[in-house]
């Protein structure tokens, strides 16, 4: 069967194989690879530590009251840096079994898809919830009954996953917010009190918040916390 795609300038075919199996002409699958290489990397972020890291230095600075220090570029590039340390022994996992016997033509695409599936898969069910996997199995209307966390598929472990990944980067956001917050509530009544109501106090409390962090070594703490968080 041959179809043309009208005023593309380019054929499009789709050739009936043997069996059910069809092959696309390679118009179709370079359009194919192509549009797919446009969602792959937020959906291979969506399935590692990225999330749970970026949501954390996000409300960080958000608790510090600086809007724009460290810029954005400079919180993206730190978490994927730690993306990549975090993600260390799965990456190494899914080269050794995925990767490189694919590209020694030892296993097919998909066989290989399927190997980079299993660490990948045991990465998600080491850091989710129970109950936002629960949640998403219901979610599905699957009348099908999974014995077992592993036989979830990854439709629905990925979504459950990013969600518990979320609920995790909150938990932690909020216990980083409450120094700073009581800092702000000391300074406004200090101020208050000494009838400066005119003083913002976030002029006063900035200050005492960036030499609080920076005499008890913030930076290795943060980043210690949030490694050490993804270790059960």
């Amino acid at each position: 069967m041959i179809l043309a795609a009208q005023g593309l300038g380019m054929p499009l075919a789709a050739v009936a194989g043997s069996g059910n199996h069809v092959t696309y002409s390679l118009d179709v699958r370079t359009l194919l690879i192509i549009t797919g290489l446009a969602f792959l990397p937020g959906l291979l972020l969506l399935m590692t530590s990225f999330t749970r890291i970026v949501v954390v230095l996000a409300i960080f600075r958000q608790s510090l009251g600086l809007t724009t220090t460290p810029p954005n570029m400079v919180l993206v590039a730190l978490a994927l840096i730690m993306t990549g340390f975090v993600m260390r022994p799965t990456i190494q996992q899914v080269n050794t079994a995925a990767v490189q016997p694919y590209l020694e033509k030892r296993l097919p695409f998909h066989r290989a898809v399927a190997a980079a599936e299993v660490p990948m898969r045991q990465f998600m069910l080491g850091q989710i919830r129970r109950r936002e996997l629960q949640l998403f199995v219901n979610l599905s209307g699957s009348s099908k009954k999974y014995a077992k966390p592993n036989d979830v598929p990854m439709l629905i472990l990925v979504p459950a996953f990013v969600t518990s990944e979320l609920q995790t980067a909150f938990e932690i956001g909020f216990l980083i917010y409450i120094p700073f917050v009581l800092i702000d509530l000391a300074v406004a009544a200090v101020l208050m009190a000494l009838g400066m109501i005119m003083v913002s106090p976030t002029l006063i409390s900035l200050p005492i918040k960036l030499l609080l962090f920076v005499s008890i070594g913030g930076w290795p703490l943060l980043m210690g916390t949030m490694a050490r968080s993804f270790i059960h």
